[in-house]
C-alpha cells in the first residue's frame, strides 16, 4: 500500500519547516529555494509579520494584492479618494472615471435605511406550539435580563438587542422552532456579540422551560440545534444614487450617441439584468467588484457582504439586479439599494495597517458613513460597465486595462512596452494580437 502524505503537528512547524515539508512532499523542488521564494514576500519588519501571520493559520507567506486608490467620490457634499483592493486594474480605473463623471453633476447621494443584523437559535420542542406561544414573553424577558453583563456596553454605545421572536416552523420540518432575534451593533459589524448573546439565549431556553409548571416531562425534553448569526441582512440596507437631467448626460461615441439615446440604451440594460437571471449575476458581480475591494480594503467579511447581497437580490423569488434605473420628467435616475453589514471598530480594521490607513483616507467613517461609501463605489463600478457595454463594447476598455498583464506574461521589456502601449492605442487587445506583435518586433 502507498505511503501518504498525512502530517500530524503542522501547525507547530516553523514557517521555514512547513515549505520545507511543501518542497519535499509537493513542489519536489529544491528546498533552499523554495524557501527563499516564499520568504521573499514576508514582511521585512518581523513584528509586522508577526501580526499578517496571527490573521490565519498555517501560514508560510503572504499574498499581495494591488492596494488603488479611486479619487474624485463626491458623496452627499463631501469628497472621498476611496481605497479598492483588487487585482484587476479596470476595476479601479472604472470607478474612478465613474465619480469623476457624476462629480460635477452632483456626485452621489446616499442614506443608511436601516442597520438591523439578525441572529437565530433553532431547537426543536415536541410539545403543543400553542403553549410555548403563550409561555413566550416570559420567556423573552427573561433573556433579556439574562444577557444584560453582554449588552452592557454595547447598550452604552447606543445598540443592543432590538427584538426576539418565536417563529413556528414545524410546516416545514417536524417540532422545529426559531428564535430569531434582531440587533444593532453600531460601530461594530458585532459578530461576536451577537453569537454570545444567541448562546446565553439558548441556555436560558432550555433553563426556563425546564423549570416552568407549564410543560411536560416529555416538552421539557428541548434540543437546541444551533445558535448562529445570520450573514442575510435584509434590514440593514442602504441605499445610493446619481442623478441628472438627461441633456446632462452628455454625448457618447465620440459624439456619435446622443444622451436621449444612451438613456434610453442604458435603463434597457438594467431591466434586461431586472428580468433575467442569466444577465442579473454578471450585473451584480460588476456591482461586488466595486463593493468588495473596499470591503476588503477596510478589513471587513467581504465573503459575508457578498453572499448578502445575492441572497437579497434573489430574496422576491428570482435572482435579480441589485441595481435600477428611471427617466422621469427628463431625469435619469440610476440607483442601488444593498445590505452591508459593516464595521469600522474590532476585528482586522483595527489590526491591519492598510485597513487603518484605509478608515482614515476616508475620515476615520463610522459604521453608517462606510456603508454610504460602500454603496456608492459598487453603483459607481456598474455604472462604468453598463455605460462601456451601452457605448463602446465592453472589450475596448476591458482589454486596454489588461494590455501590462499579457505584456508582463510575456517578459516584455520596457521599451517594448512602450511601444506596445503607442501600437495598440487605436487597436484591439487581444492575447494573440500582443503575442505577434512582440513576435514580430523581436524578430525584427
Amino acid at each position: 500500500m502507498q505511503e501518504g502524505k498525512k502530517i500530524s503537528g503542522f501547525s507547530k512547524l516553523s514557517k521555514t519547516d512547513k515549505i520545507q515539508w511543501l518542497a519535499q512532499n509537493f513542489l519536489y523542488s529544491n528546498p533552499i529555494e523554495v524557501v527563499k521564494d516564499f520568504a521573499s514576500f514576508w514582511h521585512d519588519n518581523v513584528e509586522d509579520q508577526k501580526v499578517f501571520e496571527g490573521f490565519s493559520e498555517n501560514t508560510v507567506s503572504n499574498f499581495h494584492m494591488p492596494f488603488g486608490i479611486a479619487p474624485n467620490f463626491l458623496i452627499n457634499g463631501k469628497d472621498y479618494a476611496v481605497p479598492m483592493v483588487t487585482e484587476e486594474s479596470s476595476v479601479v480605473a472604472a470607478c474612478a472615471n465613474a465619480a469623476k463623471y457624476w462629480y460635477d453633476k452632483g456626485g452621489f447621494k446616499a442614506e443608511v435605511l436601516n442597520s438591523t443584523k439578525l441572529g437565530q437559535v433553532h431547537f426543536t420542542f415536541k410539545g403543543e406550539a400553542e403553549k410555548l406561544r403563550s409561555f413566550f414573553p416570559e420567556l423573552k424577558e427573561a433573556m433579556i435580563t439574562g444577557v444584560k453583563h453582554i449588552t452592557k456596553n454595547m447598550e452604552q454605545r447606543g445598540g443592543g438587542i432590538l427584538n426576539i421572536e418565536l417563529l413556528d416552523l414545524i410546516a416545514k420540518e417536524a417540532n422545529l422552532f426559531q428564535l430569531k432575534c434582531s440587533f444593532e451593533t453600531v460601530d461594530s459589524m458585532g459578530a461576536n456579540f451577537i453569537n454570545s448573546c444567541l448562546e446565553a439565549f439558548a441556555q436560558i431556553l432550555i433553563d426556563e422551560i425546564q423549570l416552568s409548571p407549564l410543560f411536560t416531562i416529555k416538552e421539557k425534553d428541548i434540543k437546541v440545534i444551533m445558535s448562529i448569526l445570520s450573514n442575510f441582512t435584509p434590514e440593514c440596507v442602504v441605499r445610493a444614487e446619481v442623478s441628472c437631467k438627461i441633456e446632462e448626460l452628455g454625448y457618447f461615441n465620440n459624439g456619435a450617441m446622443k444622451a436621449e439615446e444612451f438613456a434610453e440604451k442604458f435603463a434597457t440594460a438594467v431591466r434586461i439584468a431586472e428580468i433575467d437571471p442569466y444577465r442579473a449575476t454578471t450585473h451584480n458581480k460588476g456591482v461586488m467588484n466595486g463593493i468588495d475591494s473596499v470591503v476588503i480594503a477596510t478589513g471587513n467579511d467581504f465573503r459575508a457582504v457578498e453572499a448578502c447581497a445575492h441572497a437579497y437580490a434573489a430574496k422576491d423569488g428570482q435572482y435579480k439586479s441589485l441595481t435600477h434605473c428611471s427617466i422621469k420628467n427628463d431625469i435619469f435616475r440610476f440607483y442601488i439599494e444593498v445590505p452591508l453589514a459593516l464595521g469600522t471598530v474590532g476585528g482586522l480594521t483595527g489590526l491591519h495597517p492598510l485597513a487603518k490607513k484605509s478608515m482614515e483616507l476616508m475620515g476615520e467613517p463610522k459604521a453608517h458613513e462606510l456603508m454610504k461609501i460602500v454603496a456608492c463605489v459598487g453603483l459607481a463600478q456598474n455604472f462604468a460597465a453598463l455605460k462601456s457595454l451601452t457605448t463602446t463594447g465592453i472589450q475596448a476598455g476591458h482589454m486596454k486595462m489588461h494590455l501590462n498583464n499579457i505584456l508582463s506574461h510575456f517578459h516584455a521589456t520596457e521599451e517594448e512596452i512602450e511601444e506596445a502601449l503607442v501600437y495598440f492605442k487605436d487597436k484591439v487587445v487581444s492575447f494573440s494580437a500582443v503575442r505577434e506583435y512582440l513576435h514580430v518586433l523581436r524578430t525584427a
